[in-house]
């Protein structure tokens, strides 16, 4: 869509207002709102002033000017305001004209450049599948008095036992994968977030109910570019939190809300083409993969610990990367393995759908850095021709937590904690900096932010701790 088909759009729709949409560093979106009367083709050409020393890891407040230049081709109407409204997703210049080095979409537009320039490629194609929860209530607070969070869920099964009405229909501990209604609650809520995503572009593909209890969910949408997959990943997250809300409920891509269940992952399914021709693909190859694509996981697993800083970037993200759960933190590949970092799918798997499956990550990630990062890593091992299996990432065909000791030992593990993720990303960081897709200031900006995080929880007393030590 061009910028005359935009403003025709604005007309036939009669569209209101125009919401201009940017995303910060740690992938939050924010909005500038403008009467429709007011843009015109000058808006699309010279861009939208705005402040970005009020956004946090952007300009300081003596270099704040910046402007929003819109990328047409992500225009929707949004379905959500009461006003018509067509939302437009930006990328983020300085008042000079120059893309700001920052900006996340940049970056992740830099890897797709890059990727065509080195000639392995055309394009990287992108399928999140980005888990959530569903609550009909949420209570948190931290402060020096004191310190608590609540969550609750009319499905959750710690409330057979509620008092008043209770039709008795809870989805066990574990046990929500998944179960017809009455005992699925969220399918009308599911259905109405599917019909506005396919209103708003994205290709959904299923939905149902995820394997913990108190409204665990997963909607899938259909693959696309790199860039072009992120932004559909906002948009998808959007669209989920305000159906929940229009609904009196709270939706949370939080990695682990709830102790004792599983958490919410993104698994981030990746090819490569040339063209229309699929380059991961090979009859007769391991899971039918050509040897490109186990060069790409082995970049993938070798720089893993580094990967798991942009993908997995919350304290709340160890909670749910612990061994003997869900999450898989072992670093080797499979096919068809939910307890490998890297899982190869297998069933109804065609040339075109050949495909390796990163299971590690969250949405705490920023899609476009976490993307980029996934890309240039994996680019790395074909340059580079790292083997996976000359490194003993794999492949591992059989249950890993049923392995003896002495064999788990052999498995190199994803890191412990975010401290830990962003070590690995200071020591391992240059394969992201090839053509100058991140920059050092990127890098280094991400982990200052980061580590300032990890110092505000690590200073913030836990109830868990008055447990533990209250009586001592």
């Amino acid at each position: 869509m061009d910028i005359k088909a935009v403003l025709e759009l604005i007309k036939e729709k009669n569209i209101e207002y125009v919401d201009f949409r940017i995303v910060d560093v740690l992938g939050r979106q924010h909005h500038v709102t403008i009467p429709a009367y007011a843009v015109d083709e000058d808006t699309f050409v010279q861009g939208v002033a705005f402040d970005g020393s009020s956004l946090v890891g952007y300009k300081g407040i003596e270099e704040s000017d910046m402007v929003m230049m819109p990328d047409t081709a992500t225009a929707f109407v949004d379905p959500f305001v009461e006003a018509p409204t067509l939302n437009i997703v930006c990328n983020i210049y300085d008042p000079h004209g120059n893309r700001y080095d920052r900006d996340p979409r940049n970056i992740a537009e830099r890897a797709e450049e890059y990727l065509k320039e080195s000639g392995l490629a055309t394009a990287a194609y992108f399928g999140p599948e980005s888990e959530f929860f569903i609550f009909d209530n949420v209570r948190y607070a931290s402060g020096p008095s004191g310190s608590f969070f609540h969550i609750d869920s009319e499905e959750a099964y710690w409330n057979t036992g509620a008092e008043g009405k209770n039709l008795g229909y809870k989805v066990r501990n574990k046990g929500g994968y998944f179960p017809v209604q009455p005992t699925d609650t969220q399918v009308d809520i599911r259905n109405e977030m599917c019909t506005l995503m396919t209103e708003a572009g994205l290709k959904v593909e299923r939905h149902h109910h995820e394997v913990a209890t108190a409204g665990q969910a997963e909607i899938n949408f259909r693959f696309d570019t790199l860039t072009r997959t992120a932004d559909n990943l906002l948009l998808f997250k959007y669209i989920v939190r305000n159906v929940a809300a229009k609904h009196g409920k709270t939706a949370t891509f939080m990695p682990k809300p709830i102790v004792g269940d599983n958490g919410s992952g993104m698994h981030v399914h990746q090819s490569l083409f040339n063209g229309d021709v699929p380059l991961f693909f090979e009859k007769g190859g391991y899971a039918s993969l050509s040897e490109m694509a186990l060069h790409y996981i082995g970049g993938i697993l070798h720089h893993a610990p580094a990967l798991i800083a942009l993908c997995n970037p919350s304290t709340n993200s160890f909670k749910r990367l612990v061994p003997g759960y869900e999450a898989p933190v072992n670093l080797v590949f499979s096919k068809g393995n939910r307890s490998a970092a890297v899982r190869i799918p297998v069933a109804a798997v065609t040339p075109k759908a050949s495909r390796i499956e990163f299971r590690t990550p969250d949405s705490t990630a920023n899609p476009y850095l976490s993307f980029a990062a996934m890309l240039m890593a994996g680019l790395d091992g074909i340059k580079r021709k790292i083997d996976p299996r000359e490194l003993g990432y794999g492949p591992i065909d059989k249950n890993i937590y049923e392995l003896s000791d002495v064999e788990k030992h052999e498995i190199r593990s994803a890191p412990g904690s975010l401290a830990e993720a962003l070590d690995a990303l200071e020591s391992d960081h240059e394969f992201l900096l090839e053509g100058g897709v991140f920059s050092k200031d990127v890098i280094e900006n991400w982990i200052s932010l980061k580590r300032g995080e990890i110092q505000q929880v690590e200073r913030t007393v836990n109830p868990k701790e008055f447990e533990l030590y209250y009586d001592l």
